[in-house]
């Protein structure tokens, strides 16, 4: 800008700073001579507003005498419009002469310097923008504001200069020029007085954070005076939750640092003395209220350590109770009274009846995706009911249980009508879509890779759908599921899925079969009451079972594979035979001439003696499965849970047409217990039977026919995810083949994992705290797994086969099954990264078999759109 442009603008600046104390001089002028009276007003100056928009303005009109006082209420008037910058009132004759500077009008707003602040967030603080009216004042005030909103951000050094350009057709470009500076941070948090807690243990219960170079994905470290104030209430509640009833922070100081960058913290507290409940006692006029169980209902004793949420806890205890019994208006009022000579705490909790209000308006906000629908259909409460903070409280925890927000609130506002309120639903939407990413070392596979696709909430209505892509050396699966939760407009959710999944356990440490399975499902379900949820469904999937193939050469009268012995020349005597190595092997295919009476076949045909069991699975059927479900949520928090419990009970039936019939039960109770804020144990017990019914037979490729059992995809399988410290189908029952040494020792040879028609499992997880900085996102858990699977049908178990290996060592093929327990420990850490949260798995193993397959370490990880 030039020398001449910026005197203009300065001389503009001053003279519009300078309006608001012209009108009474210029006022005046007129005012010598009051007799007369106004013939004609004649406006000069003005270009963009017209003459009758200033005349509306006036206190005077033609007609009118020349009043000073008039005249001088029109000039604060035109002022007070902020559309000029100078106006002037002069007599000429019986003219009223009034002259006008108009303020610029502003062609842009344009912000520079700006780099650790988005322009999108300070824009929202401006309040001057295009096409609007400038003023000095108003610039001013929008330095004010981003000077504030820098202080928030912790940068106290920030400098925001303003500046305007002069246009043609008076306008104006507004320039905000920004000098950021650096993040003035909290050098060190102080405390004077404590002496029961130490710093250290202080500092963690208050929001602020001491700055450290590590902690650069938060701004707690960031000094900010309203961040203060917040946590003097916190250390308030601290104290007074651990009995220290008269705590109070004398002072909070913060001082900068010599060198201008930081802050020193420091608060000044009277820790006081531990004081424990006295009297407490209920006092109540209603007339179906029992004093004595509302005294039952509250959440302290006489001599309970004082705690501040025990009065808040009681509150809503007694309010719950007063609810019940049918009283929907309740005002408790607790009436404290401090005895320091015997530093007990007594309160009287007041219940009354509270005068009747009623719901005028449910105003949701902050769903910026989510439909308002979706939202009001989860409210046990509408507009014109009867006030209740019982079902308020549910509607709260029904709309957290959807998984879409971060946060909900309910807060109550008055409205004009006494007998009235209105009910704000402030929700913070969060990511409902997830990118999940899965990957585990173990004893039979180095690597494994799962990712997923899932919108919980599309397009805001509420229903869900997920696509599934999992591939790894054991598997490869492709499912698709779309959830309606209000299917009809009503009560009901209904979805539909299709699968197709392909599992390769041709390795016979893992079973040494592959199935491929095809299908698709649908679901229903409804609500019995608020706790009870009924799930009905129905599957029908074509599923093919292949046994690897292994072309081996049998005897054709005894069933037995065929060996030959093999000589080697241990490199000794030319031509002494006796030290040579004698070996015997298995005859193969491919060596010819086979000797007479010898077949090839595969290991699943019936005329090999050590056939393998599961080749009675070796078929294609089809299963139509009818199910049902029934969910009991006895919970106290939907979605972190301190204490009740869930239950899950399950049956399917398969055989109501297709080929495979069965009866699967299974069943999962979850029961929670919060010890203190940071450890919260929950166990997890659950279990499953399958049996199968009927006589119908099944027909191998082998031309055989085999009475029905449970095929090996029907059975439960147990490890990996499902139980940790343990591999993918790691437990339960498996053909095993024994083999003698010539030392006298024994070798387990683990061969097909077979699953088990029942099971049995309990999980422990304990959240314990690691005292690390919270910022780190880093939590830390310890979990007990002991469990077990097995009892197979005798149909699908194979007698004791004795026989000669490769080497001639005698063994026997047999399948072991033992409904054994097995147990393993370990630590979880879940670390919310800023890439998703990932957790890992630390697992050591304390009982199993020795034919089981375990796994030591696992990590999963998944991130949110």
């Amino acid at each position: 800008m030039s020398h001449k442009d910026r005197t203009l603008a300065l001389s503009l600046l001053f003279s519009a700073m300078a309006g608001t104390l012209q009108p009474v001089a210029q006022a005046q002028a007129p005012a010598a001579d009051q007799a007369g009276t106004i013939e004609t007003i004649v406006i000069t100056g003005n270009e963009r507003i017209e003459d009758r928009t200033v005349l509306s303005y006036l206190l005077v009109e033609p007609g009118a005498p020349f009043d000073s006082h008039r005249i001088d209420l029109s000039l604060k008037s035109l002022f007070a419009t902020g559309l000029f910058a100078d106006a002037s009132f002069d007599r000429v004759g019986n003219q009223l002469v009034i002259t006008l500077v108009e303020n610029p009008i502003v062609n842009r707003v344009m912000i520079e310097g700006n780099k650790a602040m988005g322009e999108e967030k300070i824009r929202e603080e401006v309040q001057i923008a295009p096409r609007g009216v400038f003023t000095a004042a108003r610039m001013q005030a929008d330095v004010q504001r981003v000077m504030e909103l820098y202080r928030q951000s912790g940068r106290f050094a920030a400098k925001v200069t303003p500046e305007y350009v002069p246009l043609d057709q008076n306008r104006v470009d507004v320039i905000f020029s920004i000098t950021e500076g650096p993040v003035s941070g909290v050098r060190a948090i102080n405390f004077i007085g404590n002496e029961v807690y130490s710093d250290d243990r202080l500092r963690k219960e208050i929001v602020t954070r001491q700055s450290r170079w590590w902690q650069f994905f938060s701004s707690n470290d960031n000094y900010d005076p309203g961040r203060m104030e917040y946590d003097r209430d916190l250390l308030r509640q601290f104290y007074q939750n651990k009995g220290y009833y008269d705590f109070r922070v004398d002072s909070a100081v913060a001082e900068l640092t010599p060198d201008q960058k930081d802050f020193y913290i420091t608060y000044t507290i009277d820790e006081g003395e531990i004081y424990r409940f006295g009297d407490l006692s209920v006092a109540t006029e209603l007339e179906k209220l029992n004093t004595d169980a509302l005294k039952n209902a509250l959440a302290a004793q006489p001599g309970d350590l004082f705690r501040g949420d025990t009065i808040e806890e009681s509150i809503d205890a007694l309010t719950y109770v007063a609810g019940i019994a049918g009283y929907a208006f309740i005002d408790v009022r607790p009436e404290i009274d401090a005895d320091p000579d015997t530093k007990t705490v007594n309160v009287t909790f007041h219940v009354n009846e509270g005068p009747r209000v009623y719901i005028n308006r449910i105003n949701i906000v902050g769903n910026t995706q989510t439909l308002d629908r979706v939202v009001r259909r989860e409210l046990r409460i509408a507009e014109g009911d009867a006030f209740n903070r019982i079902l308020l409280d549910r509607s709260r925890n029904r709309v957290r249980a959807l998984g879409y927000f971060k946060d909900v609130e309910l807060t109550e506002l008055p409205t004009p009508d006494a007998d009235q309120v209105d009910v704000n639903i402030a929700v913070t939407e969060q990511p409902t879509g997830e990118m999940s990413f899965s990957a585990g070392f173990s004893s039979s596979e180095s690597f494994l890779v799962d990712v997923s696709v899932a919108q919980r909430n599309v397009l805001g209505r509420g229903q869900s759908a997920s696509a599934r892509l999992s591939t790894s050396s054991l598997q490869q699966i492709l499912d698709f599921q779309y959830t309606e939760p209000r299917f009809l407009d009503r009560n009901m959710s209904a979805g539909i899925g299709a699968f197709a999944t392909r599992l390769d356990y041709s390795d016979t440490d893992l079973g040494g079969y592959t199935t491929e399975s095809v299908g698709v499902s649908a679901q229903l379900g409804f609500p019995l009451s608020d706790r009870l949820q009924l799930g009905l469904k129905y599957t029908l999937q074509n599923d093919r079972i292949d046994v690897v193939d292994q072309a081996i050469v049998i005897d054709e009268d005894t069933g037995e594979r065929i060996t030959t012995e093999y000589t080697v020349d241990d490199g000794g005597t030319p031509g002494d035979t006796s030290d040579d190595i004698v070996g015997v092997v298995y005859l193969t295919e491919d060596d010819l001439p086979l000797p007479d009476g010898s077949l090839i076949v595969d290991v699943c045909d019936i005329r090999y003696l050590n056939r393998y069991s599961l080749c009675s699975s070796e078929r294609s059927e089809v299963s139509s499965i009818v199910g049902y479900n029934l969910l009991l949520d006895m919970k106290n928090d939907p979605i972190e849970p301190t204490g009740g419990f869930d239950l899950l009970f399950g049956q399917d039936v398969s055989g109501l047409g297709g080929d495979v019939n069965f009866i699967r039960t299974t069943g999962t109770m979850n029961l929670y217990q919060g010890f203190t804020r940071d450890i919260v144990g929950q166990l997890r017990l659950s279990g499953g039977y399958i049996e199968p019914y009927g006589t119908s037979d099944s027909e191998s490729e082998y031309g055989q026919t085999t009475p029905q059992g449970v095929r090996i995809n029907n059975r439960f399988f147990k490890g990996g995810n499902s139980f940790r410290g343990f591999d993918t189908a790691g437990l339960g029952p498996r053909i095993v083949q024994v083999i003698e040494n010539d030392d006298g020792t024994e070798t387990v040879r683990r061969l097909n994992a077979l699953g088990g028609n029942a099971f049995y499992q309990a999980s422990f997880d304990l959240s314990v705290p690691n005292y690390l900085p919270e910022q780190y996102g880093i939590k830390t858990g310890l979990f007990l797994e002991a469990g077990a699977v097995g009892l197979l049908s005798d149909i699908d178990k194979t007698d004791p086969i004795e026989f000669t290996d490769s080497l001639g060592r005698d063994a026997v093929q047999l399948i072991e099954d033992e409904l054994s327990l097995r147990a393993s420990t370990g630590l979880s850490i879940y670390w919310t990264s800023p890439f998703g949260p990932i957790r890992f798995d630390f697992s050591h193993v304390l009982k199993s078999e020795e034919y089981d397959r375990t796994e030591s370490f696992r990590f999963s990880t998944s991130t949110r759109f």
